[in-house]
């Protein structure tokens, strides 16, 4: 049986999502939770998006393959029982037919929140929420974010691995205040290479605070390339929010999609 776990987690003492000889990892906390519960030597978890360390999530979801069903609303009050604090299990369920946490995934939604005032600042907020305290033009944000959208090779803003594509659907790249002032990126993709929103952020960060005009972003993704004027943006602004999910009878089928080779929309 195939079980389906949503949880949330503060990404600030984790070293990310994957597990890592010696290191603190989400990963790691789970699945040895997981084997003390279920009573097993090991358990192996798959999840929908690997975040890296200090990143946030509110919205992971994992799947595990279990022997027996056990009582789902006991597995989540023993899990968050034994979890560390900065983890907490929101749901567990039965997964449907096919259901796969990574590859049956729609889109991967992200929200970047900035402070670039001392007005919006919140020192009780400040392990989630970057501070930049120059002021951000979010029209010229906006304007520079779209020609991001869309199917494009991602290398720009992707650290590649071998084999791996950068090639990506950019659903949605927008930029607006929240009720407390805070600017708050909405990313929205199927999927994410590594390090990816957080180069995209500092992209368009450097746009909205001037030092770049509004076609810089179009010209970088244009480059295919690592451009040292990118910065990677410090992960604890980045919150995995949450992962979408075709209806039941279309998750295999989903999965194949995803897994097939991706192709550049000009390509």
């Amino acid at each position: 049986m195939r079980l389906r776990i949503d949880l949330a987690y503060d990404g600030t003492d984790f070293r990310g999502w994957a597990t890592q000889p010696g290191l603190r990892t989400v990963q790691g906390e789970l699945q040895a939770a997981l084997a003390t519960i279920l009573r097993v030597d090991s358990v192996a978890v798959v999840c929908a998006g690997r975040t890296d360390a200090g990143v946030h999530a509110r919205g992971q979801v994992v799947h595990l393959e279990v022997e027996e069903p056990p009582d789902l609303e006991r597995l989540v009050r023993r899990l968050n029982g034994l979890l560390p604090a900065d983890i907490r299990v929101r749901r567990t369920t039965v997964a449907p037919e096919g259901f796969d946490a990574r590859f049956s995934a729609l889109r991967r939604h992200y929200a970047y929140r900035i402070a670039d005032s001392a007005a919006a600042l919140d020192p009780l907020a400040r392990a989630q929420v970057l501070a930049w305290l120059r002021p951000l033009d979010l029209d010229a944000m906006n304007a520079a974010s779209a020609p991001l959208v869309g199917r494009h090779d991602f290398a720009s803003f992707c650290k590649q691995r071998e084999g791996a594509t950068t090639i990506r659907t950019l659903e949605q790249l927008s930029w607006a205040r929240d009720e407390g002032g805070l600017v708050v990126g909405t990313v929205v993709a199927d999927a994410f290479c590594h390090s990816m929103v957080r180069s995209l952020v500092g992209c368009l960060i450097a746009v909205g605070d001037g030092r770049q005009p509004v076609t810089w972003a179009g010209e970088i993704l244009r480059a295919t390339a690592r451009n040292p004027g990118v910065t990677v943006l410090h992960a604890h602004g980045l919150t995995l929010e949450r992962v979408d999910y075709p209806g039941d009878d279309e998750m295999a089928a989903r999965a194949d999609q995803t897994r097939a080779k991706r192709v550049a929309a000009d390509a």
